[in-house]
């Protein structure tokens, strides 16, 4: 598409306007390098007060707006954002590399993020209403869920759409009836907007506060710090690596009023493949094992790059298999050259480790753009892997480890060892029932989703699902990212005791009460 439909502008309060920084960010093509225009003028210090407390100013009246009208403005940001799918696909190739129909994808769960965060807040289960009458214990008293407040948002750099401007945890966020403050990712400047301009758009049509949306950019710590350290921001959502998420999460708790983050940072996705399995299937394995790997050049938040299973003929035809199959995958596009230039460097750092066998080199010939990436493989022993934590940090890309255990005792202790995760896998067959029951307990105390005979990659927006876990993965263990309960982290309980029905907020008042799933003297009542 033609940088002439882009105006390298912010978005504050609904009004375009140009940064007030002296510095100027681009995007480029991590094709060929090449500077991508317009450029965008990084936000002051004032344009994010400004943001921030539009964003506050709008948040009462916000909160206020119906259930009914609030899910009509989440599908109708879904429907802006369809209709200008050819343009927002088209900008995202050229700023990602991503092939378009991975975008069309994201494009599809985006609008799907939305429309099933404004289904929700209709059927009412987020507003969790409880009623205890009044007994001989004490007074009646009835609950429900209010908005926490202005949420900051920082868009992931791997997922342009789902994960970005009006990714989950803005459309959670807006379902919750809090305002949003965007910082918009560098690498994919021209995306985001478009996108921007989409929920604008929505805002303008729903008549919703102006102040509901706010889009920000920058580069570095100054932006995010800044937006993070604002007192009107009550939480944070953030996807991205561990070292960023650590720092967004020190600042908010070096507000005066410290604030909660929702980062989600880092994993290996562990996966475990059992005797019997392996015996039967090492070949098929493996092959499933390195596609996955392999998927969007390493680059999903679920690839798995740590892969466990005992020692013996079948691991040797395994290793076989998955360094053959690896070695034939041709190199693919990282999203930026920031990305790529970590992945080299962390892949090199593990090619020169003292304790990991290479099974598969990194590859630095280049056959097409300067930000290739060429899969790697390396593998250890249980020993050296539970003596050396470092081989759990996450390599962002296409490389993994291979660790072989000698007994089922230190197949368990490597689960025993691991550190948080979004998620881990198990590959078993009858036959590996018993294993399956040792193992379980171990793998779930430190994940959010377990997977059986399958592969993490791939993420159900749903009501079921966990897309969290204990830290490093993310800082809050409670929380999901992504599926209906994401929008639990911006709502807090209120409690009103002792109210007459003509003073209850509505949600409460008997009359309207009928029509919510509620829990009445502890007993679930479902309309």
């Amino acid at each position: 598409m033609s940088s002439a439909d882009l105006t390298g502008e912010l978005f504050l309060a609904g009004d375009r306007r140009d940064g007030g920084s002296s510095a100027l960010l681009h995007s480029h093509d991590p094709r060929s390098g090449e500077r991508l225009e317009p450029g965008y003028r990084a936000a002051a210090p004032e344009d994010i007060a400004a943001a921030c407390a539009a964003a506050a100013e709008s948040f009462a009246s916000y909160r206020a707006v119906p259930v009914e009208r609030r899910a009509e403005f989440l599908r109708r940001i879904a429907e802006e954002i369809e209709g200008d799918a050819s343009r927002i696909i088209a900008r995202g190739v050229t700023e990602t590399g991503l092939p378009e129909a991975r975008l069309k994808g994201e494009v599809g769960r985006t609008a799907g993020q939305l429309r099933l965060f404004a289904d929700l807040i209709v059927d009412g289960r987020p507003a969790d209403v409880r009623i205890d009458h009044a007994d001989e214990s004490g007074p009646e008293l009835r609950s429900q869920t209010v908005g926490i407040g202005p949420v900051a948002v920082f868009a992931a750099s791997n997922f342009p759409l789902a994960f970005s401007v009006a990714g989950g945890d803005t459309a959670s966020a807006l379902a919750a009836g809090c305002p949003v403050v965007v910082k918009a990712h560098e690498a994919h400047l021209g995306v985001s907007e478009l996108v921007a301009a989409a929920v604008v758009r929505a805002v303008r049509a729903s008549d919703v506060p102006a102040g509901v949306f706010s889009m920000v950019v920058g580069e570095g710590r100054e932006v995010g710090q800044a937006l993070v350290k604002d007192e009107h921001i009550r939480a944070v959502g953030f996807t991205g690596s561990q070292a960023v998420g650590l720092a967004i999460v020190a600042s908010a708790a070096e507000r005066t009023e410290p604030i909660p983050v929702y980062a989600e940072m880092s994993s290996v996705n562990p996966c475990f493949v059992l005797s019997h399995a392996l015996e039967q299937r090492a070949e098929e394995i493996a092959s499933a094992f390195v596609d996955s790997l392999t998927l969007g050049a390493g680059q999903f938040c679920t690839n798995p790059g740590l892969l466990v299973l005992p020692k013996g003929a079948a691991a040797d035809r395994f290793i076989a298999a998955a360094s053959e199959r690896l070695r034939a995958s041709p190199p693919q596009t990282m999203l930026s050259a920031r990305i790529h230039r970590s992945f080299e460097e962390d892949v090199a750092a593990r090619a020169s480790h003292s304790d990991l066998t290479t099974l598969v080199g990194p590859t630095m010939e280049k056959t097409g753009g300067p930000h290739e990436a060429s899969g790697s493989l390396f593998a250890t022993d249980a020993a050296l892997f539970l003596r050396r934590p470092e081989l759990q940090n996450e390599v962002f890309g296409p490389s993994g480890v291979v660790v072989q255990c000698d007994s089922e005792a230190e197949l368990e202790s490597v689960a025993t060892a691991l550190s948080g995760q979004l998620t881990a896998s198990l590959h078993a067959d009858p036959g590996d029932e018993a294993m399956v029951r040792r193992l379980l307990p171990r793998i779930e105390s430190v994940v959010g989703r377990l997977i059986f005979n399958a592969w993490p990659t791939g993420v159900r927006v749903c009501d079921a699902m966990v897309h969290g876990g204990p830290f490093p993965a993310t800082s809050a263990p409670g929380t999901t990212s992504v599926g209906a309960r994401a929008i639990d982290r911006f709502l807090r309980p209120v409690s009103y005791q002792g109210f007459p029905g003509w003073a209850l907020p509505d949600v409460l008042r008997d009359e309207h009460v009928v029509a919510w799933p509620r829990r009445v003297d502890g007993d679930n009542l479902v309309p």
